[in-house]
């Protein structure tokens, strides 16, 4: 890391090279072998992926690109084309995996935001705002919509209106993949946790919901329930900020996956029991002594550390893991202009760095290419990147 700093430092100076602190994608997703039938033909599997996109030209998820060509595409409750999807978002792809395990083809790809609404609070100091009573930590593995500018958190401010895209954490509160402004008008929105349950109302975090004047929709029980995991909606806010929802669904953490489809999911542990028993994203997670651990061991495990998980889902809908992918936490932010470019590497002021299928790729220029890639990048176009470094040297997670 010091040779990286001290080589970007003689050009760039203190303030254009500097360290971040978190990854913008858990990698993995792109090894696992599919299988080969009696007669040699490539044998298909059932998947079912929840992850961060990548990238575009079909839809590439947790390293795997999907084919979309006939999938079906839910944005946020409301059919949609793949034209709809931004880089940055997690998305749920259900469909199936070739031989290989690098490429698949989608079935349907959903995506639906964890909050949306105006912002209450900016704390640039810690990255944080708050949206509709929600905690939303931003830092490198946010990505921004062109609607805001400056692309940080220095282009939000209380009242703001925005979408945000992410994972939970264990304590409920979002590490943000992708902010996005809404016009006014737009309906709110927010899923977590029911606490607080009252006849009327309960609490997602911080915000009280009324939900006297709702639709309840999904709910086993016929209403909300302490614990469970819910959407709620509304047009308005009370005169105490609670949230008028004319909407309540019912979500649960299934994955709608059958018992022996592959999963790969990404996200933070938010249960933590031991290393052979956790939740990822809510979902259960075991591991065994085939379990192959990346990025680390088994005993760096533990409540709110982000993940890749890939494996098999059983009858309870437990995962059982083959390999577990722990994400990096030295990280690299350069821009500058690129010097060279290879088939899988870019160089920028000297340094090399290396682009592989988990690498997140993003047009900010004035073309907006959605199916931006590596070879849309030219020698002296000016980009920033973030990444970080392993014996390999660096490898970028987003540019």
């Amino acid at each position: 890391m010091r040779m990286v700093e001290d080589k970007a430092m003689k050009i760039f100076g203190i303030c254009a090279l500097v360290l971040s602190i978190a990854l913008v994608a858990c990698g993995g997703g792109g090894n696992s072998v599919a299988g080969i039938d009696a007669g040699g033909a490539p044998v298909k599997v059932s998947v079912v992926a929840k992850g961060t996109i990548a990238g575009f030209g079909s839809i590439i998820v947790n390293g795997v690109r999907y084919e979309t060509t006939t999938a079906s595409i839910d944005n946020d409750g409301v059919v949609g084309m793949q034209s709809d999807l931004k880089v940055g978002q997690v998305v749920l792809v259900k469909g199936s995996l070739d031989a290989g395990g690098t490429n698949g083809s989608a079935d349907s790809v959903s995506f639906g935001d964890l909050v949306e609404g105006p912002i209450s609070a900016v704390d640039t100091v810690a990255g944080t705002i708050t949206v509709l009573g929600q905690l939303v930590f931003i830092d490198a593995d946010t990505s921004f919509d062109d609607s805001i500018s400056p692309p940080s958190i220095d282009g939000l401010a209380v009242n703001d209106i925005v979408e945000v895209s992410g994972f939970m954490r264990a304590d409920g509160s979002i590490n943000a993949t992708r902010i996005e402004g809404k016009p006014a008008g737009t309906e709110f929105e927010v899923t977590g946790e029911v606490s607080n349950l009252t006849a009327t109302t309960f609490q997602i975090n911080s915000l009280v919901v009324d939900f006297s004047m709702a639709q309840l929709d999904d709910f086993p029980s016929g209403s909300p329930q302490l614990g469970q995991l819910v959407e709620a909606k509304g047009q308005n806010l009370g005169g105490s900020g609670q949230l008028l929802a004319t909407r309540v669904e019912f979500k649960g953490n299934d994955l709608g996956a059958d018992a022996g489809d592959r999963v790969e999911i990404e996200g933070f542990i938010t249960r933590f029991a031991s290393a052979t028993d956790f939740d990822v994203e809510g979902i259960p997670v075991t591991t065994s002594g085939s379990t192959v651990f990346v990025n680390g061991t088994a005993a760096d495990l533990g409540i709110n550390r982000k993940v890749e998980v890939e494996g098999t889902i059983g009858t309870t809908g437990v995962i059982s893991a083959t390999k577990v992918e722990l994400e990096l936490s030295n990280f690299i932010h350069i821009e500058g202009m690129v010097e060279a470019k290879g088939t899988s590497s870019l160089t920028i002021f000297g340094i090399p760095m290396g682009i592989n299928s988990q690498t997140r790729l993003e047009d900010k220029s004035s073309a907006d290419v959605q199916s931006f890639s590596l070879a849309n990048i030219n020698v002296g176009d000016y980009l920033e990147t973030r990444g970080y470094e392993d014996a390999t040297g660096v490898v970028a997670t987003l540019v």
